[in-house]
């Protein structure tokens, strides 16, 4: 295979990425005009948030099995329009039904589109022969980052929802579309350490337990994230006493230091190795939330928030390519499409979690939770090396090919 076409399959990918960052982030960030918009109770939203990831992990389910029959980046190829398409019905529809089945549409056409982004980025990892799946989930940071600023954007100047979303898909439809024809799937060589399924010498079985730890861990990450997304503000202004304004910097803080960690991540993947760079990951994380729980007022609560994103960030894109390199090439796809069910898993119970023990408890008690969760990733380290988990920097593999 060609220099020239891994790098165009790589540039490809990080656009998908980035484009699947934006939409999700001008949904997340509008759901108040959503909710206005189709007159959504409160006691109903709960039911409309809780479908989407519940209907995401059945489109990852459904991908796993889709792509038995086809190529991943067929999937991406067809189901990244279907996201767009979700999202600009989301903001043109005028009935109750009608924004339910888009955002049906939307959860099942994201979890398809998540787990082949990352079955992709895992292959092209190992034709590269170098840590470079930090690099595309910060194309997602990115994407979360201008999506977010386009939002704020259509609420500043009361933009209707169909009007904010139809230049984005405008834009990003047939970019993408058109990107799709550099997609580059099956390079992969994983090492053989046994199959999700028959395949192996683990069998079905021993291929789920080799799985297991990498599920709690994405978990672990995603109960962290949702709650930084869904409690930040809330905790810096009624338990810090911020300002409503300054209540809403903690989460762009933590969207940045994402972006940045993700960036250089790769670069310390390479130097030191993946287990040195999740465990380095998830004690800062977990340092980050005992800060939080602990500060005195909003500027050491931002320093938690702040830690949050540069400790979190690292822990799910390693966590993909951990699984990459366990199972074989044969059985990749499917490891990938079934840790990418527990990223829904994570945002599901995330958000309640906390929520539920801070009025039961305390806002400070219910972020040593996540603390703790984080921190047991600690235990499963180990899982994230293989015989050659560390690339460049004097410990790059042998490859066949050289790419930029």
């Amino acid at each position: 295979m060609t220099d020239a076409r891994l790098r165009h399959g790589r540039a490809s990918l990080g656009l998908s990425f980035f484009a699947q960052g934006v939409a999700f982030a001008l949904l997340v960030t509008r759901l108040p005009a959503v909710q206005e918009r189709y007159g959504i109770s409160d006691g109903l939203l709960p039911l409309f948030l809780a479908a989407v990831p519940m209907l995401a992990g059945v489109g990852s389910v459904a991908t796993e099995v889709l792509v038995k029959r086809v190529r991943p980046s067929v999937v991406l190829r067809w189901s990244q329009p279907v996201v767009l398409l979700a999202l600009l019905w989301v903001g043109g529809g005028s009935e109750l039904w009608q924004v339910a089945v888009a955002l049906g549409v939307f959860g099942v056409a994201v979890g398809a589109l998540d787990a082949s982004m990352n079955m992709l980025g895992v292959s092209l990892q190992w034709a590269y022969g170098r840590s470079i799946m930090l690099g595309f989930h910060a194309a997602y940071s990115l994407g979360g980052i201008v999506g977010a600023s386009l939002a704020w954007v259509g609420a500043r100047w009361d933009l209707a929802l169909f009007v904010s979303y139809l230049p984005v898909a405008a834009v990003l439809l047939p970019v993408v579309f058109v990107g799709s024809r550099w997609f580059v799937d099956g390079v992969g060589s994983g090492a053989s350490a046994g199959g999700v399924e028959g395949g192996g010498k683990a069998g079905a079985s021993g291929g789920f337990r080799l799985l297991l730890p990498l599920c709690l861990v994405m978990t672990f990450a995603y109960i962290g994230d949702s709650t930084v997304s869904n409690w930040s503000a809330k905790y810096l202004e009624d338990v810090l006493g911020s300002s409503e304004q300054t209540a809403t910097l903690p989460y762009n803080v933590y969207m940045v230091t994402t972006l940045v960690g993700r960036t250089v991540g790769d670069f310390g993947v390479r130097r030191f190795g993946a287990v040195a760079v999740v465990r380095a990951g998830a004690l800062l994380a977990a340092g980050g939330f005992a800060v939080v729980a602990g500060a005195p007022g909003v500027g050491v609560g931002m320093l938690g928030f702040t830690m949050l994103g540069f400790g979190l960030c690292v822990i799910v894109p390693q966590t993909f390519a951990a699984a990459g390199r366990i199972f074989p090439e044969a059985a990749s796809d499917a490891a990938v499409a079934r840790l990418n069910v527990f990223n829904y898993v994570g945002f599901l119970v995330g958000a309640p979690l906390v929520g539920a023990l801070g009025d039961a408890w305390s806002y400070r008690g219910a972020m040593l939770v996540p603390m703790v969760l984080v921190l047991v990733t600690l235990v499963y380290a180990r899982s994230f090396a293989s015989g050659s988990d560390r690339y460049g920097g004097g410990h790059e593999r042998a490859r066949t090919v050289d790419v930029g």
